[in-house]
């Protein structure tokens, strides 16, 4: 099922992500956690493509078994690290599985890496493009709601942002955010300057206070003194920390949806017992 026709209607959705393993004998390990997930029923199951596209199969493998547990699959695809030919074959396998979402990212520049460079794709934009000539695939594409880290300001995050829906992408998946001020104010200024399609809020449940630092690196988010007052508190104890970070993205969920963001995306870090969680303290709200 196209991504594009489960975010109709504004129905309210809620979809995983995991990430395939970095090693082949790990993979029966990632595909258990996919089933352990699916008895959740989300919406849809993201894949992330595999460090520097070296694991781009086991990112198929992974996606393979999201639709044999009876889930929608969103297999990531990064550009920067992968020729054009790479990428073509990546898109046919994923189009031989009957796979039809991608998620169309840059990914991270390497070092010593320099453009223009003709084999490789430079920005989102142009991998969008590449991927709906080849193939009926339902696109999207990311966003971060307290501006890319390599954006000027907003306005040029905002503009470049319109330019990957202008050039095909139907929906948009948020980076990591703790203040939903900001993914409010985002999604409001999208709007004002024409991006319509769904914007996913994604939410990462932080329930080891060893993950902030990395988290925040990578996203570009701020943290709320309420965050951090928690962290203070639960921080050296695993288990009150798993607890008080379910919490909060539990809370954090349920004050969107009441602010009427209807679609939340739950990185998972590969937790199913985390994901069935904030999943069963929504039960009633998203039935």
């Amino acid at each position: 099922m196209k991504i594009g026709d489960i975010l109709k209607n504004n129905r309210v959705t809620v979809s995983f992500e995991v990430f395939p393993p970095k090693q082949w004998d790990k993979i029966e390990s990632t595909k258990k956690t996919v089933r352990e997930m699916s008895v959740a029923q989300p919406s849809f199951m993201s894949v992330t493509y595999g460090a520097s596209g070296t694991q781009a199969g086991f990112t198929l493998e992974i996606a393979e078994e999201i639709r044999d547990s009876g889930m929608t699959p969103l297999s990531h695809l990064t550009c920067v690290t992968s020729s054009r030919d790479k990428i073509h074959r990546v898109v046919g396998d994923l189009k031989s599985a009957g796979v039809e979402n991608i998620l169309a990212l840059r990914g991270d520049i390497p070092e010593g890496f320099e453009f223009p460079d003709t084999e490789h794709f430079e920005h989102a934009s142009e991998l969008i493009t590449e991927i709906k000539s080849l193939g009926d695939f339902c696109v999207g594409a990311a966003c971060y709601p307290e501006i890319h880290p390599e954006s000027k300001n907003r306005v040029e995050d905002i503009e470049y942002l319109k330019h990957k829906v202008d050039c095909g992408a139907e929906f948009l998946t948020s980076q990591m955010f703790f203040d939903n001020g900001a993914f409010l104010n985002f999604v409001e200024m999208c709007r004002v300057k024409g991006i319509e399609v769904p914007v996913i809020a994604g939410i990462m449940p932080i329930t080891n206070a060893r993950q902030i630092k990395r988290s925040i690196e990578l996203s570009n988010c701020s943290v709320p003194e309420k965050f951090y007052k928690i962290m203070e508190r639960f921080g050296d104890e695993d288990a009150s920390m798993q607890q008080a970070g379910i919490i909060y993205a539990t809370e954090q969920i349920i004050d969107l949806m009441a602010n009427g963001i209807n679609n939340i995306h739950i990185y998972t870090m590969n937790k199913p017992a985390v994901a069935l969680q904030i999943m069963n303290g929504l039960s009633e709200i998203i039935k």
